[in-house]
């Protein structure tokens, strides 16, 4: 009551200034950053600094969080309060599982080298909105997933891990899979029944010898697979009958053909140019004995994949993939927009600064300065 009487005993020309200092202080506090972060347009990079655990003073309205490169092993619950992050890197750190109660609002999460060796089902099953899950260059002996959840998620990379067997009920949206450079010896019947968008499979650099009947035929999206690098069981033509069969027929491009000099196989056919064309849109040309380019278009064949998937290369623009070493040994995994944030700083050199000589603010006086103020108070570091 007493402030309240307090404030209308104010006079006329110091209301409206009282207003502006609140309404600076609030926006102030609001764009404060820790020493050990640079910060630009909701986004803080902590990254590279050896830092133990999450630092203090992080705005309450992040949406990207850069923490890669540091010594965290340990960040259960530090998170939950960010209720508007969306892109997180934790990568390179000593996280031995992914921290417990994530925000929910998260669309990209990025964990890769790291020393996590389980994904438990309770890990991911509140990530509605996850689009990007990167778990490669990790422990991982087993991942867990249950139906209809990560209902969002759109690419998945679990490769450079040790992984024994194909995980199973993946969620169903799924566009890129990458699973190479693992321990894979066996893959279940229906293991990848619940995957009609899947655009893009990694499976090279496992120890796969044969796949069971009728495990390929439901993904009616497939356009490329890697396959190379296998000990696949040539000499066993009944355990290799269905998948030598799908090979031939497959539109899609095959990498890495099993029991095949050839290199390339799938929906290919030799072109008069040297190369392959498949479909008349891809085109895989050798430049060399051990140098092969190949270009992809974007995939079409999800009608709301750019919808589902805004950031995933397989619903953006056409890619040249090129590597120096043979095409089977490939480890290429398709790439989202970057999160690395870059601070820019802001001249203030045009600003202009009011008279000192003024010895009454007036309303009107007040309206011009609010702009210039809110601009300095939200660029001063």
């Amino acid at each position: 009551m007493r402030s309240r009487r307090a404030q209308q005993n104010l006079p006329p020309n110091e209301a409206p200034l009282m207003l502006l200092l609140f309404l600076l202080l609030g926006l102030r506090a609001a764009a404060v950053c820790p020493a050990a972060c640079s910060c630009s347009h909701r986004k803080a990079d902590c990254s590279r600094r050896g830092l133990r655990e999450l630092p203090d003073g992080l705005r309450a309205d992040l949406r990207g969080l850069n923490l890669s490169h540091n010594r965290v092993d340990n960040l259960d619950g530090g998170l939950a309060s960010y209720k508007h992050l969306r892109v997180l890197d934790l990568s390179r750190n000593g996280l031995s599982r992914l921290p417990e109660r994530l925000p929910r609002s998260l669309w990209q999460l990025h964990a890769a080298s790291n020393r996590i060796r389980l994904l438990d089902k309770n890990d991911t099953v509140l990530q509605w909105n996850l689009r990007l899950l990167d778990l490669s260059d990790n422990e991982l002996e087993r991942t867990v997933f249950i139906n209809n959840t990560l209902i969002n998620l759109c690419v998945l990379n679990l490769s450079h891990n040790h992984l024994w067997t194909l995980p199973t009920n993946m969620p169903s949206r799924l566009e890129i899979i990458d699973i190479s450079h693992n321990w894979l010896v066996k893959t279940l019947p229906g293991s990848l029944d619940r995957l009609p968008r899947l655009t893009f499979f990694y499976l090279h650099t496992n120890r796969l010898s044969n796949l069971p009947f009728g495990v390929l035929d439901k993904m009616t999206s497939l356009t490329v697979l890697t396959l190379g690098n296998n000990p696949w069981a040539c000499h066993l033509k009944a355990d290799m009958n269905y998948l030598l069969s799908w090979v031939q027929h497959t539109p899609a491009l095959i990498l890495g053909c099993p029991c095949r000099t050839n290199p390339i196989c799938g929906g290919a056919h030799s072109g008069q140019a040297g190369g392959w064309t498949l479909n008349n849109n891809f085109h895989a040309k050798d430049s060399g004995s051990n140098v092969t380019t190949m270009k992809v278009p974007p995939a079409t064949s999800g009608p709301a994949s750019p919808r589902v998937c805004p950031h995933s290369t397989a619903a953006s623009s056409s890619r040249i993939f090129t590597t120096n070493r043979p095409i089977w040994t490939t480890d290429h995994f398709p790439k989202t927009d970057s999160i690395f944030i870059q601070t820019k700083k802001i001249s203030t050199k045009n600003v202009r600064r009011q008279n000192d000589s003024s010895s009454t603010l007036t309303d009107s006086s007040l309206i011009l300065l609010l702009p210039t103020m809110v601009f300095l108070c939200l660029t001063l570091p």
